[in-house]
């Protein structure tokens, strides 16, 4: 569904997006981390057609980015971090505005719409000009806009970010509930938490690459190494990790527990059981140590690098946010 490969971004002299590749299939959600300024936006505006790459390729939805602009944005829905919201106008003046942009008639942009207030629980805000809105509502109406037309593809930017909890986990379910739907989706996010939840797939990027990309549970093993697990008993430890030798490597001890790694625990963690079973060891538990996505973002992406004043000149200017309508709609000033 999307498909990018050898994609740049130069602006002048700064190479903004260097070579990326990468695939996200139809129902799967794909995470884009990295620090601010690492490429993450310019690489989403190249994949809407709004910048044009340096290099490289990309399809989305079966379209070319360069050869069919307009295919491509009629089949994306994009969430910008700044959502240039129109604060005059009310919600379902708004929404009729891109649905009638979307090419939805009438009466399909009203179905579409009071499907999508109640879906966001945004039901109550209706009749209200957008200036009166919450940070949180106004980010909820703009991923309304962005799906309104039913598109195949969702680029989304910081979906979560500045609102409450419960509103949050309402855009959270939508996003899981998109992956059963068919659909092909971006996310750009800071929080880490929200990624390993949501993503099928994680690429980070720094400094316009792609330098880490896989499943969870395959950068974990790549940059942490094999998974380990924590064994506790119901007695004090004597004998128990010799009693383990050639089945696992046992790593740290304590009184009553030790650890262990192992690269199939699906396969010997049921063996080191029987094992103990056998000897009358009697366990409390055994589970794997914790180890998040937030380890592997810092190992790979480390701290964020400062950048020279024309660089940080270039990416501002890359990342000022365009409403995406179908190929020569003219989006009205926001007043």
């Amino acid at each position: 569904m999307i498909n990018a490969v050898g994609l740049s971004k130069r602006f002048d002299s700064f190479l903004a997006v260097d070579s990326v590749s990468f695939n996200v299939e139809s129902g799967e959600v794909m995470a884009l981390l990295g620090p601010n300024g690492a490429g993450k936006t310019t690489t989403v505006r190249m994949l809407t057609s709004i910048l044009k790459p340096s290099a490289g390729t990309a399809r989305v939805a079966g379209f070319d980015v360069v050869r069919q602009p307009g295919q491509v944005r009629h089949s994306v829905g994009v969430l910008t971090e700044n959502h240039g919201l129109y604060m005059r106008m009310r919600s379902e003046e708004y929404l009729a505005f891109f649905g009638e942009l979307y090419g939805l008639s009438p009466v399909q942009c009203r179905q579409r719409v009071a499907e999508l207030l109640d879906r966001f629980g945004m039901r109550e805000a209706v009749g209200k000009r957008l200036g009166e809105y919450s940070k949180g509502m106004r980010q909820k109406l703009a991923l309304i806009r962005a799906m309104l037309h039913n598109p195949p593809v969702l680029l989304l930017d910081e979906p979560t970010s500045a609102m409450d909890p419960q509103s949050a986990r309402l855009v959270r379910d939508a996003i899981a509930a998109l992956r059963t739907e068919q659909r092909a989706v971006i996310l750009c996010t800071h929080n880490l938490t929200e990624a390993e939840l949501l993503a099928d797939k994680i690429a980070m990027i720094k400094d316009g690459r792609i330098v880490a990309l896989g499943t969870v549970g395959e950068l974990k093993r790549q940059w942490l190494g094999p998974t380990l697990l924590e064994l506790r008993v119901a007695r004090p430890l004597d004998g128990v990790a010799e009693s383990l030798t050639g089945l696992v490597q046992v790593v740290a001890t304590g009184p009553d527990w030790l650890r262990y790694n192992s690269d199939e625990p699906d396969a010997v963690n049921p063996r080191v059981l029987q094992r103990l079973a056998a000897q009358q060891v009697p366990v409390i538990t055994l589970s794997e140590v914790p180890r998040s996505l937030e380890d592997v973002y810092l190992l790979v992406v480390g701290a964020p690098q400062q950048t020279d004043g024309a660089a940080r000149v270039v990416q501002t200017q890359s990342e000022v946010p365009l409403p995406v309508g179908p190929a020569g709609a003219k989006i009205p000033a926001n007043n």
